[in-house]
């Protein structure tokens, strides 16, 4: 039994003293912990030894403190796996040299044994399970079909993935394969992370607000549903889509147990979107970090308020910063566990 379940009572939709907390990217830049293995270690040696991913999983359970733990890894692991060339350039981010841009390009992705390609990952799982031991939930994740199409096809990160709605637009067929496979691997590789041990997954859509309405429908949230459907039947799922709160009314009708909410979006027009009743995850402007820590915690508690403290887990917006104090990020986790005393 894990000792602090309040995250995992929260996406069960049941009565809470105080909603749970956890920052997307918490594992990351702004501990110097981290960064002092990041300077020892290039990234992917970092997502593909799991002694080192454990151990960046389990930093911040230990100096911020949050109710959940995220895995550390990243979304660009599963395009490797399928074949697809992806590295990481520092101060650059993520680099695909032969972006897939034709029919024929999409013919050479697989589909893979994710056993044998991403095992890694679901050892580093079983190690930060011991680590944490049964502390705090552990959370896994994945990108959405349409965030990794994004970087597959672009080639690099984008402000506004021309090239990729391109390649939808002039070339349906072949980016509705592609997207296809990149479902059927994530589905595979979601469900091999529940055996291992991770106690809710969340599929992260950070270029789905690159979408209109209706394209968003035809080429990310009908291939996320897949996603859904495929693993509500093992473990809790949450969707996070950046600047898709258009399409949170179909997301609350989906079998997923909660719904992220970037910060363009109001608490009050989230429960209205959504339906009133699904568990919201949000929305914390990252930013907002940098406040001085009295107006971090009062803006937190009003945050609190416009949720409303059940069916509701307290998060950021979007990843936390690398620039952000260590103590601001504490200072947020902490406002959280003192609402309502």
């Amino acid at each position: 039994m894990i000792k602090n379940d309040l995250f995992l009572r929260a996406l069960n939709n049941e009565t809470v003293e105080r909603p749970p907390v956890w920052m997307m990217r918490q594992a990351g830049r702004y501990l110097p912990e981290f960064r002092a293995l990041r300077d020892k270690y290039d990234f992917f040696t970092r997502c593909q030894t799991p002694e080192l991913a454990a151990e960046i999983t389990v930093q911040p359970i230990r100096i911020v403190k949050p109710d959940a733990a995220i895995l550390f890894s990243d979304i660009l692991v599963v395009p490797q796996a399928m074949n697809i060339e992806v590295l990481m350039k520092e101060s650059v981010g993520p680099f695909l040299p032969n972006p897939i841009r034709s029919a024929k390009d999409v013919e050479q992705v697989i589909v893979p044994d994710v056993n044998e390609t991403l095992g890694y990952v679901f050892d580093a799982i079983k190690l930060t399970k011991e680590m944490l031991n049964d502390e705090v939930p552990l959370i896994g994740f994945a990108g959405s079909p349409w965030t990794i199409f994004c970087y597959a096809v672009e080639g690099k990160g984008s402000k506004s993935f021309d090239t990729a709605k391109g390649f939808c637009f002039s070339q349906p067929e072949a980016a509705h394969a592609l997207l296809q496979k990149i479902t059927d691997t994530t589905i595979a590789y979601l469900k091999e992370k529940v055996k291992a041990g991770v106690n809710a997954v969340q599929i992260f859509d950070s270029w789905g607000g690159m979408l209109s309405p209706v394209d968003y429908q035809e080429f990310s949230w009908q291939y996320i549903n897949q996603i859904v459907e495929a693993l509500a039947p093992e473990t809790k799922v949450i969707v996070f889509g950046k600047g898709c709160w258009f399409a949170l009314n179909d997301m609350a009708k989906s079998k997923a147990s909660a719904l992220g909410v970037d910060w363009t979006c109001s608490a009050r027009n989230a429960r209205y979107l959504s339906g009133g009743k699904i568990t919201l995850q949000g929305n914390f402007d990252p930013s907002r970090l940098l406040s001085p820590i009295p107006t971090i915690k009062k803006m937190v508690h009003q945050m609190i308020d416009e949720f409303g403290k059940d069916n509701y887990i307290v998060n950021l917006g979007h990843g936390i910063l690398p620039n952000i104090p260590v103590d601001h990020a504490k200072a947020f986790i902490d406002a959280v566990k003192e609402y309502g005393k």
